[in-house]
């Protein structure tokens, strides 16, 4: 048994079942509910995971949710943990990491801009990169980037010509 495994079972002793997924011998995931979310990552960064390589967001909208990722890395051993829950989109709201690892006021103001999901107890989630931005979140599934442009650019055409396939040799 490799060491992320005998990590992973004193978790589950401590804080209650969640499902694994082994991607590889030193990289897995595990699915916890939000409610458990930051009981679990403080247990995994007392247990070597310290470094929080990455949050990010996915839009699972057939199924009603956004997952949340978090990156783990474990120095001592080179292994990486992904741990993904998911909050409702009707309200899409998760508690920060902040005070585990103070860096993750950047990677929620990044989630948060780009998908809406609010990290309570944040109290920096202002734009990031899109300034002045006053549309749905631009990587949700249901914004429009083609409405958006028409929108917000009326007098730009794109059409096919615009789009060059390959290369003329003659150019």
């Amino acid at each position: 048994m490799n060491s992320m495994n005998e990590v992973l079972k004193e978790v589950m002793t401590i804080a209650g079942e969640f499902s694994i997924k082994e991607v590889t011998a030193r990289e897995s995931i595990i699915f916890v509910e939000a409610s458990r979310l930051n009981a679990i990552l403080e247990i995994l960064k007392r247990k070597g995971f310290s470094h929080l390589s990455l949050i990010t967001g996915v839009d699972r909208i057939e199924d009603g949710v956004f997952e949340v990722f978090y990156t783990l890395f474990r120095w001592e051993t080179g292994e990486t943990l992904l741990v993904k829950s998911s909050v409702s989109r009707d309200a899409p709201v998760i508690t920060t990491v902040m005070h585990l690892w103070p860096t993750a006021r950047f990677y929620e103001r990044d989630v948060h801009e780009f998908f809406g999901i609010v990290f309570d107890g944040n109290p920096d989630l202002k734009p990031l990169i899109l300034e002045n931005w006053k549309e749905m979140p631009p990587m949700r599934k249901d914004f429009d980037p083609q409405k958006y442009s028409n929108d917000h650019f009326p007098d730009r055409h794109y059409g096919a010509e615009f789009l060059v396939e390959g290369g003329d040799e003659s150019e």
